[in-house]
């Protein structure tokens, strides 16, 4: 498996960021891998690969229909998408940056991760009334309205606009979308402005006032007290631990992330 660079565990298994060998050259940066029912492969940035082991309860709490069997997935490898890229890219983040990582946020971007992987290589080759069976994902206007927040990450996104997109009321919106997702629309929508937000900021690409323009905060300022009040840090300081690299450090360490 190579050396550990990270590693958190919690109800949904064991998350790894790992250095492969010589030996072992890391999967291609264009492929997700699945190796089991459980086990999610996909190379990051440095040559490092992220693997996701997934526990058996926490994959059939949120989609029975899909892992009641030994094989949910028809192929080993799959091109990956946009969305999965940048949600692995940001996880990597995120477990470098791992003093400023919260168990809530950790398994919110898991729990998309497997969503993303579920409706783009599983949804397409099954019927769909009976994969969704069960799920806590199963009111398809759920699942276009999670489609709209990650279209348009913003904050200054209308709750009653999405509402109307879908056909409900805002009342039955925000009660089917607590019920599926375990978060309000708003607060859905707000970890999805910090998963944007920490992807730029470790790229080190444009000005905060920028990004924060971007993200439908009126004010840097406004930007700021938002950021820091989901990670702990102020984005600037995000920003200067993200260019750090500390790979070769010895950064082993077990950390538990939930559970």
């Amino acid at each position: 498996m190579g050396r550990l660079v990270r590693v958190v565990e919690g109800r949904f298994g064991r998350l790894l960021l790992t250095e492969p060998e010589a030996h072992e050259p890391p999967p291609s940066a264009q492929e997700v891998l699945f190796r089991n029912p459980g086990e999610i492969q996909i190379g990051v940035p440095a040559s490092r690969v992220l693997v996701f082991h997934a526990a058996a309860d926490w994959l059939r709490g949120a989609f029975p229909a899909v892992f009641e069997g030994d094989a949910p997935f028809p192929h080993a490898n799959e091109p990956i998408t946009p969305r999965i890229r940048q949600l692995a890219d940001t996880l990597t983040v995120e477990l470098i940056n791992d003093r400023f990582l919260s168990a809530e946020r950790l398994e919110f971007m898991l729990q998309e991760l497997v969503l993303s992987i579920v409706d783009t290589y599983v949804a397409r080759r099954r019927a769909t009334s009976s994969m969704w069976r069960g799920s806590r994902f199963e009111d398809t206007r759920i699942r276009r309205a999670i489609a709209l927040l990650r279209a348009h990450p913003n904050k200054d996104l209308s709750m009653n606009e999405v509402a109307t997109q879908v056909g409900l009321s805002r009342s039955r919106f925000y009660d089917l979308f607590q019920v599926c997702t375990g978060l309000s629309p708003r607060a859905y929508l707000d970890m999805l402005c910090v998963e944007a937000a920490i992807a730029r900021l470790s790229s080190g690409r444009g000005k905060i006032a920028e990004l924060a323009t971007e993200l439908g905060f009126s004010a840097q300022s406004n930007f700021t007290r938002f950021f820091l009040n989901q990670v702990g840090v102020p984005p600037s300081e995000y920003r200067r631990a993200a260019s750090r690299d500390p790979k070769g450090a010895d950064a082993t360490k077990d950390e538990s992330a939930g559970g």
